[in-house]
Parts: C-alpha cells; sequence; structure tokens
C-alpha cells in the first residue's frame, strides 16, 4: 500500500500514513513508515488489546483510540482515520486496507506465489480467515489461476457476516435479527478478523465453502499449538488452524491444506494466554 501510494505520486516526503487498525496491520504500518522516513498516525478502537496498542506507541507512531462504533457510525475508526488524512491534506494518504486492492495485490504476488513455489504446486486447500479480505483474496487466485482444483475455505468467528456470504450468498449473521440487534453487534475475542460487509478486497477472492469457528475452539486452538508444538500465536492464528482441521476432515486423507499463523501470541497475553493452564482441544464436526 505504501509503494504504491509512493509510485502514485499521492504520499510524499515527510507525509503521514494514516490507518484504521485492529493492530496487526497497525503495527506494521508503524515499522514501514519509520523505515521509509514517514509519520505514521493509527485510530484504532479501545477494545483493542493493550499488549497491541503499547507495542504501536513504542514503534513511534501517534495512536488515537476511540470507542468501538458500527460503519455507518461517522466515529467508527475506519471514518475517524480518514477524516485525520483528508485534515492532514496532499502528501500524506489513508491507506483504507478494507477497500484499497493493493492490499490483494501484494498477496497475490507474494504470500499466493511462496505458498505456491513451497509446496511445490501440490497444494490441495487453503483456509484462511478474513479481516480486510486481502491475505485470502490474493491467494486464492493465485492458487486458482495455477491449479483450479484448489479448495479455498473462509474461518469465520462469531459475528461476522461472511460465513453467510459464503455459504448462502447472503450477508446475515444472527447478531443482526430484527429485535435484537444491537449497535455494536460483535460478541467474541476475535480482533481485526471478521466483517459485516463484502470489502473490495474479499469481493475478489475466490472462496468455495466457509466454516464458523466458535471463539472456545479458537482459544483452545492457540494453547494447543504452545503446549503441544511450541508455536506461540494469537486468537486468529488458532481460528486458522481450526478451519484447517475442518477442511482436513472435509477433504479425507492425502490433501496438502495450507493456513497462514497470522498473529503472534505476545499480543494477547491478557487474553488469549491470560492463564497458563492449556485448554483440552475439541472442534466441532464440519457440516455437511
Amino acid at each position: 500500500m505504501v509503494r504504491e501510494a509512493e509510485a502514485s505520486g499521492k504520499l510524499h516526503p515527510g507525509g503521514t500514513v494514516v490507518e484504521a487498525t485492529a493492530g496487526s496491520t497497525g503495527v506494521s504500518l508503524a515499522l514501514v513508515a519509520r523505515a521509509c522516513g514517514y509519520k505514521c498516525l493509527l485510530v484504532a478502537a479501545d477494545d483493542t488489546s493493550p499488549e497491541k496498542l503499547r507495542l504501536i506507541r513504542a514503534l513511534g507512531a501517534r495512536l488515537e483510540v476511540v470507542r468501538p462504533a458500527s460503519i455507518a457510525d461517522p466515529d467508527h475508526p475506519v471514518n475517524v482515520a480518514r477524516r485525520r488524512a483528508a485534515e492532514l491534506g496532499e502528501g500524506s494518504i489513508f491507506c483504507d486496507q478494507f477497500d484499497n486492492l493493493a492490499n490483494l495485490r501484494a498477496h497475490e504476488a507474494g504470500t499466493g506465489r511462496e505458498i505456491w513455489e513451497q509446496t511445490h504446486g501440490r497444494v490441495d486447500a487453503f483456509v484462511m480467515g478474513a479481516g480486510t479480505g486481502g491475505t485470502l483474496a490474493g491467494v486464492s487466485r493465485y492458487l486458482k489461476a495455477r491449479r483450479p482444483s484448489v479448495r479455498v475455505f473462509l474461518a469465520d468467528p462469531p459475528g461476522s457476516a461472511l460465513y453467510h456470504r459464503v455459504a448462502h450468498g447472503v450477508l446475515y449473521t444472527s447478531q443482526q435479527q430484527e429485535r435484537t440487534a444491537r449497535r455494536h453487534r460483535y460478541d467474541t475475542i476475535m480482533e481485526g478478523v471478521g466483517c459485516d460487509r463484502v470489502t473490495r478486497n474479499f469481493e475478489a477472492a475466490c472462496v468455495d465453502d466457509a466454516f464458523k469457528v466458535p471463539d472456545d475452539e479458537s482459544v483452545a486452538m492457540a494453547r494447543h499449538l504452545l503446549h503441544a508444538e511450541g508455536l506461540f500465536v494469537g486468537a486468529s492464528a488458532g481460528m486458522n488452524c481450526v478451519g484447517a482441521v475442518r477442511a482436513a476432515r472435509k477433504l479425507g486423507p492425502g490433501h496438502t491444506i495450507v493456513t497462514v499463523l497470522c498473529d503472534g501470541g505476545q499480543r494477547y497475553l491478557s487474553t488469549v494466554h491470560a492463564t497458563p493452564t492449556a485448554s483440552h482441544l475439541q472442534l466441532t464436526p464440519a457440516p455437511d
């Protein structure tokens, strides 16, 4: 996103990179901005994990923390970030990671190609959650262009409407039912994954099927990976691995299934890894 903004002339030397973030992209942008000589302004909701907020500040980015709000609210982090970039004027950019297709293109040119090369073209399925949808879209487009039979599965957390979009063609989640809808309906430990709208990046994804993944299974998987594999990952990486297990059960033995460990456990010390005991891992069977 930064490189394309530079090439287009929208981002000037000494300008500011502005984005709304649930943590991970913000951490990356804070590092990239510092390395490239730009300032960085990030907007995050106050329910973002304190570890992520401290890390962003430690990396030198300016951080504005706001209350959670729906995307239609002018005080949603995305809308606040968009305003801040406009106030800064020419030479600074709003990255717009949800609808900026530079996000997709980076994963199509990079992550998808790496997966294809590292599996020697023998990948049968790719499983991933969607926040912006950029990773899912870029990887799915690359893999299916080379092998159309590759199956792509979405792993979706509670409160997200994307599962029903993939499975039934309707953007819906039970939290949106009449008389029960709340202004802020997400009730999940996940940060930065799941969505109640179709972003431009997600719209371009080639997804075959989807799994709904409860929070308790994602947390149990993250703790299981630490105790059984020595992998210290966060909630969304745990969710991806639950999805990978579901895909393995659905496809049967002898298939190569790929997912992404997209976050580290050190960013979830106050939530997923707040207690040292391992959770008993019990996964819900995938629906037919």
